[in-house]
């Protein structure tokens, strides 16, 4: 036990912290509410003739602003024919002051008129507004006299001003904003210009989301991929991080064979290969679906500039999303520091729109069934006649207990139950297809000060196992100020989840039934074990169906609580003032209750003639807080030919975690399963607490000369208490040259390239992804028993004052070439990224008085390559026809290993060589390929025994030794490495069309090169008891059978013997290629038409497909505890 027990919230400090924070903001909403009608009045006015001293009475009566000037002054100056229709007030004080020796600013909400001096007579002042295709405002539009270094940016309400000392007869303005399209407008004598600007579809794309800043990507010398929201929603409308490895080849979410479609399985991902060791193989949880927490592989996710999991991402409506930024070199990442190692994934959500209400509705339909085309199982009768074969029923006569007539009777009841029909498809009894909806509701609006939006999502998920599910429900509401220079913003969400986990257990218990038993008794009810058929049937065997009709069930849930404070203030123009607040408050729960009347092990004290008091009850539940801040200055500004786009900054960050655990049992029934009801604690209650912290200084530079030449540069330095107190700082950095070599004159002539960039990058990017105090000296406090001195304390874990940090050195080269107005894009880089002082537990000898200990242990080394082209075959009015493909290469190694690591490939030798009793379960580990750490070899390498095959002459296997010598004993010394699971290429294909309201996507996924183990012909095929499980229907072809026999596996074994295990060789590791239709959607817009009519904006509908068809070169069941699913998605989209 650890610690005493924290507080209901367990960590009153923040908390009062957190509700502080609220207060504050619901204070100044309020008072910005309040007061931002004063500032966003618009004025109307006509006047023929009147003096200017009237003409301001009557704006100021209008609006209700102050406005102060000099009355006898003004009275002396008259104006004619003035027409303002709908202006702001600077927009109308320009207009009416023009060409007049007047001029305006505004101070502390009031507006001042005085008198222009002789010299500032001969500036010219233009105003105007800056809008989208929507008339809603744009701020921060450059505004700029072309040719020279005269501009300025719009205002929060996309009003700007512009003065222009001596201004000659004729002049250009050039309005441009990152995505869209640039306008040059040439002075006609008018002081007043409006411009609407349009979006720039192609150019999208060209700013980089860094999560600190926005970058232009024809500057920016790092990789990084940004994908949109439409692109995410034609994959998946409901999986954002399985859309997202459509768009990138190198984002890959790990292989899980065993797991399939569970929904509460969630993704383990990484990018351009694994460079940590994380949880090792022997050390797995034997029901542990995934690895997330401290993944040493895991990216960092960021969403609107704060850290989140990856269950946050796999959990959010993908239509919040406005899109994703993939950044994946030490440019792109260094800013982040010791959370950048593994690649950052930023993502960017949708803004609250000014303007009317609008209000965006969303619904998702699917269907998802069982995929079960991987399995070539037996059914009754092939299965009774396999058994006939193998020679089940035929006496041994050298066995003189063998009873031929038993085994003819056995033989016959089997047969009976076959011919009256028995042939139970086990596969299907514990799963079903299911219907799964999605609601998702989106009201955004305000005016130009002051903007809002409301967001609220149900989805349900059931599995395609019967009872599993993983249903959410959220809320959020996001205000935002703008007052002159200044922004706030606050969003406020809430989430929770509810999970449930199916009671049928694991999928492979089914599919190993025999297809001939029958599972009910004579009045229907479900039988606790299966008929003991005679000699080598197990006695006790387990009915699959008889646990989920009990009340036994494995659920929980989780709240959520984020509370997002951002507040910009333009200071200057280009200087930018950016500070940050996040709060996030996670509660959870988790309840496994095991009915009195179950049988599995985890009911602690099974009913007999001595206990008649039964049932478990694991009770655990999660508190945890997590505090984030950041400020930054950021200088972004175009000095001539030279744009210099700098920050500087500094984030904390601090995790506290709260846990406990306890354990009930003896329950009068298994309706009853609340800890009221229980007889006793099995155990005092176990909590524990942690807190981490990480601080981090930032700075980084982007500039570009002429648009030129290209530098970026940045530095971080990073500061963890999860450290000891010798390494507990550490500085990471990063640098990047790039050329834009279309921006040259001589390339200017070459009207088919329109853009050739070559760039490349270095640095240094580190990790800590391990427990808060696994470098210090910890102690377990057991309060079990008290002696005279009081409670116990043992050494638990020794701590590492000199352990370092976890560094990634990254290369990376790269060019990107478009051509042809667009026609042919093309990005290629090649990377190598080199991973040292790797961190992870070392075991030591228990008689040193403690389990555990964390030290630096090895290096690990990535290499590759990545490609990816566009072809926008076909562009007209009507038609857009587009292909994408994309390809990555990854060569993983282990550069480096420690003594630690030589020990723990000892412990897989010695598993090997264990002893096991016969039908012991832990036997079945030894078949299965274990990764061992070898200098040369990979993290994804396939270890097992060099084989030549099956001899001829006498069926047996014939191996080779590590010094290539022939034999025929396996041993776990002579394992090599037989392949790697990694594969030499892998990416995407699809194309997309559009014509008129329609569209067409699909996309496919490709994989080639690398090597599986085919667990399947070993326990299905060569290894399988034919008497007592189903088994595949290749386990009677390629057997041995006499001698001159070229077989590829050994003898079946007849009769009911035990059958000798094959442990790990080369003649089941197999090259795997594989092609998957990943998703179609064919979508269609209602014309404009129609919508008028039916008083909306926008009717969108789609039909979709997702995981079509799987096509493998290695034949191998798929899904073995958790089968995968195919899904058919109806979707329909509202905007008001």
């Amino acid at each position: 036990m650890k610690k005493n027990p924290p507080d209901v919230w367990g960590c009153s400090h923040y908390v009062k912290k957190f509700f502080l924070v609220m207060k504050l903001t619901l204070f100044l909403v309020f008072f910005f509410l309040a007061s931002a009608n004063a500032f966003t009045q618009k004025v109307t006015l006509l006047v023929k003739s009147a003096t200017l001293n009237e003409v301001l009475r009557q704006i100021k009566d209008q609006s209700g602003v102050r406005i102060l000037y000099d009355a006898g002054k003004t009275k002396q100056i008259q104006c004619e024919g003035i027409k303002i229709v709908d202006m702001n007030i600077a927009e109308a004080l320009g207009q009416v002051l023009k060409d007049t020796r007047f001029e305006f600013f505004e101070e502390g909400g009031v507006y001042i008129v005085r008198e222009m001096t002789a010299q500032q007579a001969k500036i010219l002042r233009i105003v105007g507004k800056v809008v989208d295709e929507k008339k809603q405002p744009l701020p921060g539009v450059t505004v700029q006299l072309k040719g020279v270094s005269i501009g300025t940016a719009t205002t929060g309400d996309g009003s700007y001003v512009l003065s222009i000392p001596n201004a000659p007869k004729k002049f250009t303005l050039v309005f441009s904003f990152v995505g869209m399209i640039s306008q040059e407008i040439v002075y006609a004598g008018k002081d007043t210009i409006n411009v609407m600007m349009k979006e720039d579809v192609a150019t999208l794309e060209d700013v980089v989301v860094t999560g600190y800043s926005n970058i232009r990507n024809s500057s920016f010398t790092g990789n990084a991929v940004t994908i949109k929201k439409d692109d995410l929603l034609k994959v998946s409308k409901t999986n954002v991080i399985k859309a997202i490895q459509s768009f990138d080849p190198s984002f890959r979410i790990k292989e899980n064979n065993r797991w399939g479609s569970d929904p509460n399985a969630l993704p383990e991902v990484y990018i351009r290969g694994e460079s940590g060791i994380g949880v090792k193989q022997m050390d797995k949880e034997a029901l542990a679906k995934s690895n997330l927490k401290d993944n040493p592989n895991l990216p960092t996710f960021i969403m609107d500039g704060f850290e989140v999991s990856v269950s946050k991402l796999y959990d959010m409506d993908p239509n919040r999303i406005e899109s994703i930024t993939i950044l994946k070199d030490a440019t792109a990442t260094a800013l982040y520091g010791s959370r950048a190692a593994n690649g950052v994934v930023v993502i960017t959500t949708v803004p609250p729109k000014a303007g009317k209400l609008n209000i965006d509705y969303n619904f998702v339909g699917d269907v998802t069934f069982p995929d079960l085309t991987d399995y070539n199982l037996l059914n009754a009768k092939e299965k009774l006649e396999t058994e006939r074969l193998a020679g089940c029923f035929e006496a041994d006569p050298s066995d003189q207990w063998a009873n031929p007539y038993a085994l003819k009777k056995e033989y016959n009841e089997k047969l009976a139950n076959v011919t009256k029909g028995v042939d139970t498809y086990w596969l299907s009894k514990p799963l079903q297809t299911v219907f799964n909806h999605k609601h998702s509701l989106y009201v955004d609006g305000g005016g130009e000060s002051v903007r809002f939006g409301i967001e609220l999502l149900y989805a349900n998920q059931d599995g395609v196992m019967k009872g599993s599910l993983r249903d959410r429900i959220g809320a959020g509401l996001s205000l935002q100020y703008t007052y002159k220079s200044f922004m706030i913003k606050n969003q406020i969400s809430y989430q929770k989840v509810r999970v449930k986990e199916s009671p049928y257990g694991n999928f492979a218990d089914f599919a190993k039934q025999l297809p001939y038993d029958v599972y009910k008794d004579e009045e229907g009810k479900y039988s606790t074990t299966m008929r003991n058929w005679g000699t080598g049937s197990p006695a006790n065997r387990v009915n699959p169906m008889y646990e989920p009709s009990l009340h036994n069930f494995d659920k929980s849930k989780s709240d959520e609580f984020i509370n997002n404070l951002s507040l910009n203030w333009n200071i200057l123009d280009g200087l930018l003032l950016k500070g940050q607040l996040s709060l996030t408050k996670t509660m959870g729960e988790s309840r496994r209750f095991y009915d009195p009347l179950s049988k599995q092990s985890a009911n602690l004290n099974p009913l007999s003639l001595k206990n008649l008091s039964s049932g478990t009850l694991y009770l655990g539940h999660t508190d945890d807080l997590s505090l984030d801040m950041s400020a930054t200055l950021s200088y972004n500004r175009a000095l001539g030919n030279h744009m210099v786009n700098a920050l500087v900054g500094i984030s904390m960050k601090e995790d506290q975690s709260d846990s406990d655990n306890s354990t009930y049992i003896g329950f009068p029934s298994g309706a009853l399963s609340a800890p009221e009801y229980a007889k006793e604690m099995y155990n005092k209650t176990n909590f524990s607490e942690s807190t981490k912290r990480l601080v981090g200084f930032l700075f980084s530079l982007n500039y570009s000369f002429k648009d030129i030449y290209l530098l970026d540069a940045s530095m971080r330095i990073d500061g963890s208490s999860a450290f000891g107190t010798d390494k507990r700082f550490a500085p990471f950095w990063s640098f990047g040259l790039g050329v834009n070599l279309h921006k040259y004159e001589f390339m200017k002539s070459m009207e088919f390239v329109d853009q050739l960039k070559i760039r490349g990058s270095y640095g240094q990017t580190g990790k800590a992804n391990f427990p808060a105090y696994a470098a210090r000296t910890t102690y377990l406090v057991s309060t079990d028993k008290w002696y005279k001195t009081g409670i116990s304390t043992k050494l638990q874990a020794l701590g590492n004052n000199k352990l370092t940090w976890e560094t990634t050195n990254s290369f990376d080269i790269g060019a990107e070439i478009t051509l042809f107005h667009d026609f042919l894009y093309v990005k290629g880089s090649y990377y190598n990224k080199r991973t040292i002082d790797l961190i992870n537990d070392v075991t030591v000898p228990t008689s040193t008085g403690f389990t555990s200990y964390r030290d630096n242990i090895g290096e690990v080394s990535n290499k590759g390559c990545e490609f990816d082209l566009r072809i926008s075959a076909y562009r007209s009015k009507d038609w857009l026809v587009i292909f994408n493909a994309n390809l990555a290469h990854n060569k993983n190694r282990i550069e480096k290993i420690s003594e630690s690591l030589k020990a723990y490939n000892q412990r897989v030798r010695d598993q090997f060589e264990k002893q096991y009793v016969y039908g012991d379960p832990e036997q079945a580990l030894q078949t299965q390929p274990f990764l061992q750490y070898e200098e040369g070899g990979s993290l994804s390498s396939i270890w097992g025994v060099r084989s030549l095959g099956i001899n001829p002459a006498d069926g047996q296997e014939v191996l080779l030794n590590r010094q290539g010598m022939m034999t025929k004993a396996w041993s776990a010394s002579d394992q090599v490495v037989l392949g790697t699971t990694e594969p030499t290429v892998q990416g995407t294909f699809g194309f997309n069309v559009v014509y008129k309201q329609f569209s067409l996507f699909t996309d496919f996924m490709y994989e080639a090169g690398g090597q599986r183990y085919n667990q399947t012909l070993v326990d299905k095929v060569e290894n399988v008891n034919v008497y007592t499980d189903n088994v595949d229907k290749r386990v009677l072809t390629g057997r041995w059978q006499k001698p001159g026999d070229i077989a590829k596996y050994k003898s079946l074994v007849t009769g009911r013997d035990p059958v000798k295990n094959t442990k790990p060789t080369s003649r089941f590791v197999q090259d795997y290629n594989m092609l998957s239709w990943n998703s179609l959607e064919l979508g269609y817009d209602l014309s404009p038409d129609i919508t008028n009519k039916l008083n909306v904006s926008m009717v969108r509908f789609t039909f979709g497909m997702s995981d079509i068809l799987h096509l493998s070169s290695v034949k191998q069941e798929r899904g073995i505890s958790y089968p995968f699913a195919r899904t058919v998605t109806f979707s329909l989209k509202v905007s008001l």
